[in-house]
């Protein structure tokens, strides 16, 4: 292009740069410097800290260690932990598919405030939350008096537990869905209803395939929130050993009674724990990543195909 220029211009094409460019335009030592201060800083604030951990649970030897986790204390708070996460993950997907759908799909009076809402647990501290609960449901709340006259127990039981942790997670799933499903448009929903499918049938084979790994990806961000949510759940729990104390309680109170090889033993189970929900939330990107890259090429070769022939 630049040769074509030329000879038109009446000169000579300008001769071919052998040497590579480099975009950044920053010289290696600087690049260097840069990526040696990140590995520094993570090893100082992530690396560290997670090695102290293991290595904190692990010194007085493998027995102790096994023996922390199998405590009967320590089994009913692994116990109430994965109960409150599969009770409130499973609703807050639902909730969070409902208000993505809505939100994205159609415009309504009241859909900023629904926006603003949703945003609520965000910029709330979880503390605040839990006291939230408690003025409502406490025994001095607004509907304390009458939950006591029928004997429903909310606040330091389960219940309570599981309202607080579906507070305080259910912006994850409409926040991964909301902008993945405005970037997708209405387009396919709208000739699929044209072509005469019923609303179930167009979000189960346009909407729900198309947002599959956005749907995980905040499944496994609220799950890992309910899991070692502290805050609003120390509220609302009472810090009843064996149960109403979920795992991160649990370790506050081992900690607190100068047990720190059990507290850090079920800490190392917690962290486990994220670091797995961290090896899967990067495999769903790795697969959402390369099925985009996969559609992007097939696409230009579709329309290939059909010029051809």
């Amino acid at each position: 292009m630049a040769g074509a220029v030329s000879r038109r211009l009446g000169g000579q094409p300008p001769a071919r740069a052998h040497h590579t460019f480099d975009a950044t335009g920053e010289v290696p030592w600087v690049r260097y410097t840069l990526i040696t201060v990140a590995v520094l800083f993570l090893s100082l604030f992530l690396f560290v800290p997670l090695a102290s951990v293991f290595y904190e649970a692990l010194r007085k030897g493998v027995q102790t260690y096994w023996e922390a986790l199998i405590e009967p204390d320590a089994l009913s708070a692994i116990q109430l932990t994965l109960t409150v996460a599969a009770i409130a993950v499973p609703l807050n997907v639902v909730f969070g598919v409902a208000a993505a759908w809505a939100i994205a799909k159609f415009d309504f009076r009241g859909k900023n405030l629904l926006i603003t809402l949703i945003d609520l647990p965000f910029s709330v501290s979880p503390v605040i939350s839990g006291l939230v609960y408690v003025l409502l449901f406490g025994a001095q709340g607004w509907f304390g008096p009458w939950l006591e006259a029928h004997d429903i127990k909310i606040m330091f039981a389960v219940p309570g537990i599981v309202l607080a942790t579906i507070f305080v997670t259910f912006p994850f799933v409409a926040r991964e869905l909301i902008p993945l499903m405005q970037a997708q448009g209405s387009e396919e929903e709208e000739a699929a209803i044209v072509l005469g499918a019923s609303g179930w049938q167009t979000f189960r084979h346009i909407t729900l395939p198309n947002i599959r790994w956005g749907l995980l990806y905040g499944v496994i961000l609220c799950n890992a929130r309910a899991m070692g949510e502290f805050g609003a759940v120390s509220v609302v729990s009472g810090h009843i050993r064996g149960l109403t104390n979920t795992m991160p309680l649990h370790v506050e109170i081992l900690y607190n009674e100068y047990n720190f090889a059990a507290a850090f033993a079920v800490a190392s189970l917690l962290t486990l724990l994220a670091l797995v929900t961290l090896g899967i939330k990067t495999l769903v990107e790795f697969r959402a990543r390369k099925e985009h890259e996969d559609v992007a090429v097939e696409r230009p070769l579709a329309t290939l195909q059909g010029q051809a022939s």
